[in-house]
């Protein structure tokens, strides 16, 4: 009976939500508009957090959080504003909270309404190629997604919600495989702020030269973690 409730008093909450979110999209409300600059408008954004004062961390935290839920939103370049705008340690802080709040948030929304509804979320080439997270319950399994460059690491925080993996324990992992990937944003952020541009180029030139393999073998490096010979991921594209 408990059951039933929850999943009622849940289906009008999410009802509610998105009957919310269609009409402020269909009608093109101020606030609609708002959000939609703030993620284009990378000059705006940085504005208006300047503008907001000692609230613009409590902002960004909540932008970060919302591009892991909201995944097709890209966050790399909110990465970088964290670091230019509050300072790499400051940065790397604002946004790992923001990052793993989303995360958070992602899980526990595909863990609480199931496969039917992220299976509607992500692509058939996602779920056919990540597919295997679902039965996942190792921590350095889901590290190692969360580390390959190029996996879809935001809608990954759906299906691993419908892993048996604890919440607590996708939360510290999910974290810590960010981290590298974040701390570089906040670093080119930070360097480009203070306008030591060799310096960007030169860590901008190491990330690459270490990310760009794994980005190129990133289906191998999926497949092999999905339990199927290396060449199988090719031939599936």
């Amino acid at each position: 009976m408990r059951a039933n409730v929850r999943w009622i008093v849940g289906g009008a909450i999410i009802a509610a939500l998105v009957a919310g979110c269609g009409w402020l999209v269909l009608t093109n409300a101020p606030a609609y508009q708002l959000l939609v600059r703030l993620y284009v408008d990378k000059r705006f954004l940085k504005h208006t957090l300047r503008e907001w004062g000692v609230l613009a961390p409590v902002v960004f935290i909540g932008l970060q959080a919302l591009q892991v839920i909201i995944a097709p939103i890209p966050g790399e370049l909110t990465g970088i504003l964290g670091g230019y705008l509050f300072g790499q340690s400051a940065g790397l802080l604002y946004s790992t909270i923001g990052l793993t709040v989303g995360s958070l948030v992602a899980f526990a929304v595909g863990r609480w309404l199931g496969a039917r509804y992220v299976q509607r979320l992500v692509s058939p080439d996602v779920w056919r190629k990540m597919g295997f997270i679902v039965d996942a319950e190792g921590a350095i399994l889901c590290l190692i997604v969360f580390l390959i460059p190029g996996v879809p690491k935001d809608l990954a925080c759906y299906l691993f919600g419908l892993s048996p993996m604890p919440f607590w324990v996708f939360g510290v992992v999910s974290t810590l495989g960010r981290l590298p990937s974040t701390w570089v944003l906040s670093a080119q952020g930070a360097r480009t702020a203070s306008g030591d541009y060799l310096q960007v180029f030169l860590l901008t030139a190491i990330v690459a030269a270490v990310t760009l393999p794994l980005y190129y073998y990133r289906d191998r490096l999926v497949g092999r973690l999905r339990g199927k010979p290396p060449h199988s991921a090719d031939r599936a594209r």
